[in-house]
């Protein structure tokens, strides 16, 4: 079986860069898309403003002390969707089998394309050139025969670059990689995987698969594949959604139950208005409570029957939320997930199917 081709596209710096077309006084300056509240956050930043560190979902505080010059804009998210709609009718044109991540970064698997190019490299080049004709903005691109090691490549001459990670190259280039670098492995895994010596792709492809388990469990095949350079998960068209929530952060502490009733009565509204917009509702609801240092708690329920109405969403949101009162600190922000997702009045199978069955639907890991 021949291999993959896979592209991986990524917008440099996405909400950033539309702000910068589409405000010239904007252009060349340390931006950031945000709130310069005392409690806002970095949504996104430019590459002027990343030079000094400033990173998104860093606090506005923060942000502002290590680049004193930085520029506030606030976000404009139907802005973001038209243009991620753009990028995504010019994927359509190349393949259909398109997994997209967020607005401004997909997965691509161009093995057997809509249009005859002599190679994916030429393929990513020709998207990233009607990105920036039909949009003004540019585009990363990483192609490769699986999606961890293009992902891995996207990221490897940003800004307004391309990489190619071929077959022959992989393994090696993961070998040389520190494993905080790899997708798929953050900073907690990072640090657990430094105290047991493994710093670099190399390390890790020296752990035998017993010890990975032992320390890492079901994540273990995922790590043991990827020091090799190998990764079958297939692009995924139409991945079904796996929750829908919101949050809130706010500007001065709660401490009273009245306003942090209020508050969740709001998003509890907000977060079910999105359910009945994608036509979802679930039997999950999830509650993330962040203090004033930093530190947070999340909770959920599941029920037997599914959220009826946001009224609905507010009374589980606010079970959840009440043992927390009165709180030990300030509470800093308030969040609210439905998960369990299915079509409102969808009848979910009477038990769970048998393991047996699991392991007869589940696809065999490929080699290559």
């Amino acid at each position: 079986m021949g291999h993959r081709r896979i592209i991986h596209v990524d917008m440099d710096a996405f909400y950033a860069s539309v702000e910068q077309r589409d405000d010239p006084a904007l252009r060349g300056r340390p931006l950031a898309v945000g709130s310069a509240g005392r409690r806002g956050v970095v949504a996104a930043a430019s590459y002027e403003a990343r030079r000094f560190g400033v990173r998104s979902a860093m606090p506005s505080v923060v942000a502002q002390r290590k680049c004193p010059g930085l520029v506030f804009v606030p976000p404009r998210f139907d802005v973001y969707r038209a243009v991620s709609a753009q990028i995504h009718a010019i994927f359509a044109c190349f393949t259909p089998i398109i997994q997209p991540l967020s607005l401004d970064e997909a997965y691509l698997d161009v093995t057997r394309p809509l249009l005859d190019y002599p190679s994916a490299t030429a393929i990513a080049t020709a998207i990233r050139a009607r990105i920036h004709d039909e949009t003004a903005l540019t585009a990363s691109a990483g192609v490769s025969y699986n999606k961890f090691l293009a992902k891995l490549a996207s990221d490897y001459r940003k800004p307004d670059g391309q990489f190619v990670i071929t077959p022959r190259m992989g393994p090696d280039f993961v070998a040389s990689l520190p494993v905080e670098q790899f997708h798929g492995i953050g900073p907690a895994t990072a640090a657990r995987m430094h105290a047991l010596g493994i710093r670099t792709g190399h390390d890790l492809r020296a752990q035998p698969l017993s010890r990975l388990l032992r320390h890492f469990g079901k994540a273990a095949d995922f790590y043991y594949g990827i020091a090799r350079g190998l990764d079958d998960r297939p692009v995924e068209v139409n991945r079904p959604r796996r929750s829908i929530g919101g949050e809130q952060t706010f500007d001065a502490d709660i401490h009273d139950w009245a306003e942090a009733r209020g508050h969740m009565l709001a998003l509890s509204e907000r977060v079910w208005g999105r359910c009945v917009a994608r036509g979802l509702t679930g039997v999950t609801v999830t509650l993330k409570v962040k203090y004033n240092d930093f530190r947070q708690i999340v909770r959920g329920r599941t029920a037997p029957e599914p959220v009826g109405d946001g009224a609905d969403l507010a009374r589980r949101a606010l079970a959840l939320l009440a043992p927390c009162f009165p709180p030990p600190r300030g509470i800093r922000l308030l969040g609210v997930t439905v998960s369990g997702l299915r079509a409102p009045g969808a009848v979910p199978p009477a038990r769970p199917p048998p393991l047996e069955a699991f392991w007869q639907k589940a696809s065999p890991k490929t080699s290559y």
